[in-house]
């Protein structure tokens, strides 16, 4: 009968914890690397804790011999020279670290040869668990799931016990290895379109025991985005510009960053936008004025706890439609109709969607019959319709930040652009990636650059809209997340630049799940009603009940909901998203 050994999961992050008896300590790093939460130590840093792992044992069988070589690969990024003694000449001369880090769920199993193949000369000895996730060498961390399985070849080492012949390239890391040497990290580029927002890209930075977080945070953003933002963003940080120091001044309340490079002085203002958000926003330098010097030479300061623009959302008047009325929300309830036509209740009028607020106003669009149609939310406002066709045939009209309305043509396939300042109809807009899907919902982020594509019934998917004026198309398709056959996605929207809410109806009931759009890690959020449909903005999440009577809203416990309209309520809006 084959044996199957487990390699031990937990890999505690204590002083010195010897991890399943395989050679491998964990140690927590000193000096610059160790902070505590109140930010106390170096506040450019994180702590952590470092994986040593020791070469293979003349006394260790295949199931140690396993175990190490696997917390080598853990703590290859600090010592590659402890992996690279499991291995053979031979391999040793073809291996490469290069490609996607793999990690899977803690529990390995060791699967051995059968007795009758231990005395072989080559041993075929299997790693199995379950996926987690995979991390690209652009950084992009990937949940992935179901069962995992990679082969290694074994053979006696000439000293005693056993070294691995063949080893397919790149890592195999475990789901704790990865929490205890990579942190998600945001990074923060420019829209190329617009270039007045802030776009985040998530990633997952390894820790270093050789610079501060702070170091890598900047080297990172020095590099081009991920795929998913590809020639969708911009950075004010050309290329050939380098990192001299980060070092922190005056008592630990200033942090100075002294760049060389091509600086553009007319991109001081993005500049330290991209620089602050980037490292504030993962709670590195927070609450400390930013010094950014070209040179030596002081060349713009981020000041401490200012809010800037960046990340605008555009509005955060919250709304709901009533009989094809759109209502505003007070801050204890119903606050009354809006003004003009689009405060008017009328039949046939759906899938409503709020503009970017330009001087206290918004436009609204609505699907009808017919099409398309607009108003403005001011007193002389009237309805007007934008693109012509049945109704049936295009997907929710969405906004974006740029004033332009969107919405994808079912029938003919194509995506259209509408621009009310422009004076002309509907334009295409290239979308190559949605050729022959069935594309059932669309909706780009606040940030304009993302766009949420539903497609089917139970499945979202995350794209990008790529380029800049005419030159402008929807790309970088991606999946985000797919429900179980049976199940039904019945409203997706965004909450911030990061988070989509999906609301699901399953056999189970109704689910409202929130994922990160950059990385796809999830959080369900607590329903005690069945709900018809969401809106958010940032933390605020407004929810219409499943009767549409009610409207409820999300508590900051994110646990409980509290009644903001308990008759008569109806399917909340945000602007944007």
């Amino acid at each position: 009968m084959t044996r199957i050994r487990r390699l031990g999961a937990a890999v505690a992050l204590a002083v010195a914890v010897v991890w399943a008896g395989s050679g491998c300590t964990v140690i927590p790093v000193s000096g610059p690397y160790t902070v505590n939460d109140q930010g106390a130590g170096d506040p450019l840093s994180k702590p952590f804790h470092r994986m040593i792992a020791i070469k293979p044992q003349p006394n260790w069988g295949v199931d140690e011999t396993m175990r190490g070589l696997q917390a080598a690969m853990a703590a290859y990024a600090d010592d590659p020279s402890i992996l690279l003694s499991y291995l053979t000449p031979e391999a040793r001369a073809k291996w490469s670290a290069a490609g996607p880090v793999t990690v899977v769920e803690d529990a390995i199993d060791v699967v051995p040869p059968p007795p009758r193949e231990a005395t072989d000369p080559v041993l075929k000895v299997w790693l199995k668990g379950k996926y987690v996730a995979r991390i690209d060498e652009d950084d992009t961390y990937t949940p992935t799931g179901g069962s995992w399985g990679q082969p290694f070849d074994l053979v006696k080492a000439p000293q005693g016990g056993f070294l691995v012949k063949s080893l397919p390239p790149g890592l195999v890391l475990t789901r704790a290895d990865v929490r205890r040497a990579y942190r998600p990290t945001n990074l923060y580029y420019l829209n190329r379109s617009l270039q007045d927002r802030l776009v985040v890209d998530r990633v997952r930075l390894r820790l270093k025991t050789t610079e501060s977080f702070a170091q890598t945070v900047l080297e990172r953003l020095l590099k081009p985005p991920t795929a998913t933002l590809k020639d969708a963003v911009t950075s004010s940080l050309p290329e050939g510009t380098t990192i001299e120091s980060i070092r922190s001044g005056e008592g630990g309340e200033r942090v100075v960053v002294n760049l060389s490079g091509p600086l553009d002085l007319s991109a001081r203002d993005a500049l330290r936008a991209q620089i602050k958000y980037s490292l504030n926003m993962n709670d590195v330098a927070k609450g400390r004025t930013i010094e950014i010097q070209a040179n030596g030479e002081p060349y713009t300061t981020a000041l401490a706890n200012t809010d800037e623009t960046w990340l605008d959302d555009s509005g955060k008047t919250a709304y709901y439609v009533t009989k094809g009325a759109i209502h505003y929300l007070s801050k204890d309830g119903p606050g009354g109709v809006v003004a003009g036509a689009a405060g008017e209740q009328r039949d046939g009028y759906s899938d409503f969607a709020v503009s970017k607020e330009e001087n206290g106003n918004s436009l609204v669009a609505a699907k009808t019959s017919t099409g398309i149609s607009v108003a403005a939310m001011v007193p002389q406002g009237r309805w007007q319709e934008v693109i012509n066709g049945k109704g049936a045939d295009f997907t929710a009209p969405t906004w974006h930040r740029d004033g332009s309305l969107w919405t994808y043509d079912r029938k003919n396939s194509v995506l259209l652009r509408y621009d009310p300042s422009s004076g002309r109809g509907a334009e295409p807009v290239e979308a190559p990636n949605l050729a022959g899907l069935d594309v059932t919902r669309l909706r780009i982020a606040r940030d304009g650059v993302r766009v949420m594509v539903m497609t089917g019934r139970n499945t979202v998917q995350i794209s990008a809209l790529t380029g800049e004026g005419p030159q402008m198309k929807l790309g970088n398709l991606r999946a985000l997340t797919t429900t179980n056959e049976a199940d039904k996605i019945i409203d997706v929207k965004w909450g911030d630049e990061e988070h989509l809410l999906v609301l699901v109806q399953s056999q189970a009931g109704h689910i409202l799940t929130e994922i990160n759009v950059g990385d796809g890690e999830s959080t369900g959020v607590p329903l005690t009603e069945r709900l018809q449909s969401v809106a958010a903005l940032g933390d605020r999440v407004l929810a219409e009940t499943d009767k549409g009577a009610k409207l409820l809203e999300l508590n900051q416990d994110r646990q409980t909901w509290t009644p903001k309209i308990d008759s008569d309520g109806g399917a909340p809006l945000f602007p944007l998203g």
